[in-house]
């Protein structure tokens, strides 16, 4: 599990792929000040187990349908990602709950400029978009961002200047793609209210005549 506070800005310094796996090694500072061998970082919001490090980068394996799935497969030698470790219990939940399992890949739609602040719109999947709503979180690139507004198929996030500088939000530009994760507590609310489980209340067998037959009387 993840908070959604970036702690770095990270870049991809190589990719590596084969007939049976694929490698991405990020060059890194702050979050691998503690890390362990299969330790979990989220690169952009994707949850990925690191298999090597050193002082100044790590590696991790990615699986075919990673690539497909997220904003993963764009990435460049050089482009720079978001980094998160995961929580601890010691931590403090600056964002909301994020499991690093995204959920669809979203397209920015535009940017501007309200007053300090920045204004981003998003395109999203319609499996997206049904999970939004005003003042609810999501997690874009994995940063832990609060809805301002949503319409069909599009929502709104605002970013303040410490986000836009420390992110990949802040130089990600119209056409770029995004990874999304929706608030996993609309998913179990979903699940509790159109498929409830009903049991079948069982009758107790504890009556004078069981009391009887063991004994107890």
């Amino acid at each position: 599990m993840f908070t959604g506070i970036v702690e770095e800005l990270g870049s991809l310094e190589g990719i590596k792929r084969d007939a049976n796996t694929m490698e991405l090694t990020f060059k890194a500072q702050k979050v691998l000040e503690d890390i362990q061998l299969g330790d979990s970082i989220a690169v952009n919001g994707v949850c990925l187990t690191v298999t090597y490090f050193t002082n100044s980068r790590f590696t991790v394996d990615v699986m075919p349908e990673t690539f497909r799935k997220t904003s993963l497969g764009q990435l460049q030698v050089g482009g720079r990602v978001n980094l998160e470790r995961a929580l601890t219990l010691q931590s403090r939940l600056g964002g909301h709950l994020v499991s690093g399992h995204i959920d669809g890949v979203g397209k920015i739609k535009s940017k501007r400029r309200e007053v300090n602040a920045i204004v981003v719109a998003i395109y999203a999947p319609e499996e997206i978009i049904r999970y939004i709503v005003p003042k609810g979180s999501i997690a874009i690139d994995g940063i832990s961002l609060t809805v301002v507004d949503y319409d069909q198929d599009s929502f709104w996030v605002s970013l303040i200047p410490h986000t836009a500088s420390l992110t990949t939000l802040g130089f990600k530009e119209e056409g770029d793609l995004v990874n999304l994760e929706i608030d996993i507590i609309t998913r179990y609310l979903e699940r509790l209210l159109h498929n409830p489980v009903v049991k079948e209340e069982k009758k107790s067998t504890l009556n004078w005549d069981f009391l009887k037959e063991n004994g107890f009387l």
